[in-house]
């Protein structure tokens, strides 16, 4: 089986991730709160994020899949020491039950126009 090239982490190629989260039924509520919250401030306060989106899947609500992408592995790499994500990942250690982190390679730019 061919193995999937590691996503390059040179400046200037985005950095894209999917996240599949499956969280603890009995959390949904403040799991999705503190989620939202994270991903406000992000876009809010880290121009360098280019996407976060999150949407919980519809056949399983306790699973949640989040699209992002970064400008590049430097943003993403800033983006995990920041204050509000560390404060996110701790006030909802306890609500996931696992997390997959699927590295994406960027696919055609898609521009309005």
């Amino acid at each position: 089986m061919p193995q999937t090239p590691a996503m390059p982490d040179a400046p200037g190629i985005p950095r894209v991730h999917i996240a599949e989260i499956e969280i603890d039924p009995r959390y949904r509520q403040a799991y999705m709160a503190a989620l939202t919250e994270e991903i406000a401030t992000a876009l809010r306060v880290e121009p360098r994020i280019l996407v976060l989106h999150a949407v919980p899947d519809q056949t399983n609500p306790a699973r949640i899949v989040v699209f992002e992408m970064y400008a590049d592995v430097a943003a993403y790499r800033a983006h995990l020491r920041t204050p509000h994500f560390m404060r996110y990942k701790a006030a909802t250690a306890h609500m996931v039950k696992s997390l997959k982190l699927i590295e994406a390679f960027p696919g055609a730019p898609v521009t309005r126009g």
